[in-house]
């Protein structure tokens, strides 16, 4: 469904991704974790447009889309839930949901049943139904986030990146993120999720790849990783690993 092969990136002079390699087959959660600086958002920015790949190529649904501008890459059917949740402050929650399937009424992409999707996402995220009518600047750290994951899923999606989702969130929030992701996971949605804890990305994912300074170092099925002692010793310690 998404294939990356051999991306790199860089920022000026400066290359962060070594020519990386990863694949999302349709239907799975994939992770992809590392410790800050590892390279994990720029991999999505890569993917989304919102960088251009040095090198590398990058293919969704078998559709080359590397280097495309990143409204054109939506349009193909990739749903990008950035980093530090990014909504439109002075637009209502619905307005904001709303502007997520917007390609969907250009013709862009499949309408389907816009409203049917919208009170689908309100039922994935109780919360933003109680505060539909709220601006989104007025939500809280997690709400907004909330709204991002949820804004992302309204476009009707090939693919979702989910990115550090559970960033800056009180426990009880991050808990909440991860209940909505694993539902997302049993809707059958295709999913690459970045993310600071790693324990609680592998116990949702069924592959992952660790990122260590902008190269795969290690990757394979999730459950697999959860017990890799190298993998342990960085990402999990030692009590996580049990």
């Amino acid at each position: 469904m998404l294939s990356i092969e051999n991306l790199q990136a860089a920022y000026g002079k400066v290359e962060v991704l070594h020519g990386i390699s990863l694949e999302v087959p349709k239907g799975k959660l994939v992770t992809l974790i590392g410790s800050n600086g590892a390279g994990k958002t720029t991999t999505m920015r890569a993917i989304s447009g919102m960088i251009r790949p040095k090198a590398g190529r990058v293919t969704l649904a078998g559709r080359d889309i590397t280097g495309m501008d990143s409204h054109r890459i939506a349009r193909a059917g990739l749903a990008h839930s950035p980093e530090g949740r990014r909504v439109f402050a002075t637009m209502s929650v619905t307005d904001n949901l709303l502007l997520g399937a917007f390609p969907r009424f250009t013709g862009a992409r499949p309408k389907g049943d816009v409203q049917q999707d919208l009170g689908r996402a309100m039922d994935l995220f109780p919360r933003l139904k109680e505060r539909r009518n709220q601006l989104a600047g007025t939500l809280s750290g997690g709400e907004q986030q909330m709204l991002a994951m949820a804004r992302a899923i309204m476009l009707n999606p090939e693919v979702v990146l989910l990115d550090e989702p559970s960033m800056g969130l009180a426990p009880i929030l991050v808990d909440e993120v991860f209940r909505i992701i694993t539902r997302l996971k049993e809707q059958g949605v295709t999913m690459l999720l970045v993310e600071q804890f790693a324990a609680a990305a592998l116990a949702v994912a069924d592959y992952g790849y660790v990122l260590e300074n902008g190269s795969i170092s290690v990757h394979g099925p999730a459950q697999a990783l959860k017990t890799d002692p190298k993998v342990v010793a960085a990402y999990l310690g030692g009590a996580q690993a049990h």
